[in-house]
């Protein structure tokens, strides 16, 4: 991206602007007014990055000003954030150090840039390990003071708004960390508009035409949606005047990533996203005791006009989510016949619902149930960071599990309550009692029924958790936890019963290793977990040891359709061509360097293809699709929305390029599922549309009928995406087909 040039006036009249802006922003706030601390912070910035410019042109202070800004006026933050966010990146980019810092402007600014200036790299460093170490950092230092974080958060998230001026490679990497651990996170504190606005950010730049295409389809809707809206909200605003409230409704839209999401899982188009908005009312309350009975008026008063859903009703009001949310939701029939929820909450409950925990230093001073939460939280971080080197993938995974998960609460017989992500078990409960509970745990009594260890829970329930002291802790209890916590603490347990098993089959793996010349870094280690299906190494060692699995040439032989590059040179393998197609062989001279920094065209000719695909999500033309590149220059796709791809994006981002699609002449795998009303000749007629009629090459297809319903699982070898998508909308036309669509 060409840089915009400047005029010496032209970039002071704009930079003090910039900062004038935040500093309005701060006076017009209910902090204590430190104005002069604020401005020897912008002054200090301002000369120590004098002359440095950012990739856009622009000056570089411009990013800390604004950085300051997100801090102050989009999460809440004081005069002490507002100085560490205009400081933040002066110890990393200047002579500067931490006690220059201290000296001018006191420890606690002085130790909120030293915690920023540790994870200045981002949370993602070149390799896992250095990822999982960073991650530690940043999770340290929040847990030391949690304004680290918020304005890291703010960090990232001026980040992602000028990522336009970043060259594609570094788009993929960074929105999918953002994606990957920053959303999360931001959802975990309660930022829910910083949450979105990352989303759909991250969204823009991996599928720019699809976040294009639904931008333009809700900005088409918009008339049909407001008139929807204005039927349904003018009887209820009559009923709220009338109760004398002083209130605000509106209709709060969808996030284009929310909508993608849900057309993505429903296998949906956009026209049949129907709760594309949410009506909110949020109401003036001067009095926290009054809030509730408010909400609940206001409840009576909707139902009294519209019929309401009856398993849609969230109460986090009286409970509220472990990260400060609180609100009143309904569902409701609107006078289109379709389902409307109502999200009910006051001006309080709303500034907590958009800035989270940093909107309760506005309302209340101490610590209140809200904080205490967050404190349950930061001791589940250090829980995790007890795990003595942890797998970098495992790590993180372990720590999303806590981050972005809805919740459930549960009770003790002796009443006690449990917030605990969807989806935990009896165990979940016993390790969140106590860590010797759960790893003698053998089973619980659920609303007084006796019930096995892996029985999953429902908000509401009353768990009582049976042990005995002969019960030993067993490896598949992993398959059925739900938090961290219980993860972390099992793992621990296992890794010492374990440990001499580990060992033996550690040295197994190094011997074979070293045997056929092969480094022992992560992205080896990656391509066999891959391969056997593990879930880290240590998984790995343990089955080496205990003989349950082998690297030898039996192994080998059933991995032949696997990716090349790393295994073909320790396995000696050949290509990772479908069967159907003649594997070529690997051995020859070394591949050229990929230019990582450019777009990577990928092409299909006589000689083959110039990258690889892998087994996860079988990629064909047209899809959305990165690279990434192996030790051996070999360039391996990955559809954009892929479980591997992700965790590539965030973990291994130099290694990513973006990638183009050339006209090709080769043919892919596609695998289509189709789904109907079963009925006599149904089979007959869709083997002849599509062999006959389109032509094309079916290479297997399986078809169950259960009850006068089938499902079918097609694959056929096409050219490119727009084949298949032919191929579903023929498919539909058929008599008795409801569903066809591709599945990767």
């Amino acid at each position: 991206m060409e840089q915009r040039k400047y005029t010496p006036e032209e970039e002071e009249r704009m930079i003090d602007d910039a900062f004038q802006d935040v500093l309005n922003g701060y006076l017009n706030s209910n902090h204590r007014k430190k104005v002069e601390i604020i401005e020897r912070a912008y002054r200090f910035a301002k000369e120590a990055h004098k002359g440095v410019k950012r990739r856009s042109g622009e000056p570089y202070i411009l990013h800390p000003i604004a950085v300051a800004k997100i801090a102050s006026q989009e999460i809440g933050l004081g005069s002490t954030s507002i100085c560490a966010a205009l400081l933040h990146d002066v110890v990393e980019d200047t002579d500067y150090t931490v006690e220059d810092i201290e000296q001018h402007f006191g420890k606690k600014i002085a130790q909120i840039v030293a915690g920023l200036t540790k994870i200045s790299g981002g949370i993602f460093g070149d390799k896992a390990s250095a990822q999982a170490e960073n991650f530690r950092k940043l999770l340290l230092t929040m847990s030391e003071d949690i304004r680290v974080v918020l304005i890291k958060m703010a960090d990232r998230l001026h980040n992602m708004r000028t990522l336009g001026s970043m060259a594609p490679n570094k788009q993929y990497k960074i929105a999918g960390e953002t994606l990957y651990i920053y959303a999360p996170l931001a959802h975990r504190l309660g930022l829910f508009a910083i949450k979105t606005e990352l989303e759909d950010l991250s969204f823009k730049y991996e599928h720019p035409a699809a976040y294009e295409r639904i931008s333009q389809q809700i900005k088409a809707s918009e008339a049909r949606r407001s008139e929807v809206y204005n039927d349904f909200s003018a009887p209820i605003k009559d009923r709220l005047n009338e109760m004398g409230l002083d209130y605000e409704a509106k209709a709060r839209m969808k996030s284009v990533f929310s909508i993608w999401n849900k057309m993505e899982a429903k296998h949906i188009p956009f026209e049949e996203v129907y709760d594309l908005y949410a009506v909110r009312i949020i109401f003036e309350c001067e009095d926290p005791a009054k809030e509730k009975a408010i909400c609940w008026n206001i409840y009576s008063a909707i139902t009294d006009l519209y019929r309401l859903h009856p398993d849609r009703t969230r109460d986090w009001v009286s409970i509220p989510k472990a990260n400060g949310y609180q609100a009143l939701h309904l569902t409701v029939m609107g006078p289109d016949g379709n389902w409307i929820e109502v999200q009910i909450r006051s001006r309080r409950m709303d500034d907590i619902a958009e800035k989270g925990f940093a909107a309760h230093w506005k309302y209340k001073i101490g610590e209140g149930d809200e904080e205490s939460e967050l404190n349950v939280w930061l001791e589940t971080i250090r829980d995790i960071l007890d795990e003595p080197n942890p797998n970098a993938i495992d790590f993180l995974d372990t720590l999303k599990l806590n981050l972005f998960s809805t919740e459930i609460i549960v009770f003790t017989p002796k009443g006690e309550l449990l917030t605990l992500p969807s989806g935990a078990t009896v165990l979940d409960v016993a390790f969140e009692l106590h860590s010797q509970m759960g790893l003698h745990c053998i089973a619980g009594k659920v609303n007084h029924k006796l019930v096995p260890l892996s029985q999953k829970l429902k908000s509401g329930d009353q768990v009582e958790v049976l042990t005995s002291q002969s019960q030993q802790p067993q490896s598949e209890w992993m398959n059925f936890l739900a938090t961290a916590k219980a993860k972390t603490r099992l793992r621990s347990a296992l890794r010492k019963i374990q440990q001499p098993k580990i060992e033996e089959g550690k040295a197994i793996y190094e011997a074979f290793l070293k045997q056929h010349g092969v480094p022992d870094n992560n992205e080896v280690a990656t391509k066999v977990l891959g391969m056997l299906h593990l879930a880290n190494r240590d998984e790995l060692y343990l089955q080496l040891g205990n003989n349950e699995v082998s690297l030898d040439e039996n192994l080998i032989k059933s991995f032949k359709k696997s990716t090349p590059s790393i295994l073909s040179k320790i396995f000696h393998i050949g290509g990772g061509k479908d069967k159907d197609e003649k594997a070529e062989s690997t051995e020859s001279k070394p591949k050229p360097k990929v230019n990582r920094k450019e777009t990577y065209v990928l092409r299909y000719d006589e000689n083959g293809a110039n990258f690889l695909t892998d087994d996860c999500c079988r990629p064909i033309p047209g899809d959305e699709v990165l690279g990434f590149v192996d030790d051996e220059n070999n360039v391996i796709i990955h559809a954009l929305d892929c479980p591997r791809a992700q965790v590539y994006k965030a973990s291994y981002g130099p290694n990513i390029v973006a990638t183009k699609w050339e006209t090709t002449a080769g043919k892919f795998l596609a695998k289509i599922q189709i789904e109907g009303i079963d009925r006599f000749g149904i089979l007959q007629e869709l083997i002849q549309m599509i062999s006959t009629n389109m032509l094309i090459d079916i290479r297997r297809l399986n078809i169950e009928a259960h009850n006068e319903v089938f499902e079918c699982d097609l694959v056929v070898r096409v050219e490119d995406k727009k084949v298949v998508a032919d191929l579903c909308s023929k498919v539909k036309k058929i008599n008795g087909v409801k569903r066809a669509n591709r599945i990767r």
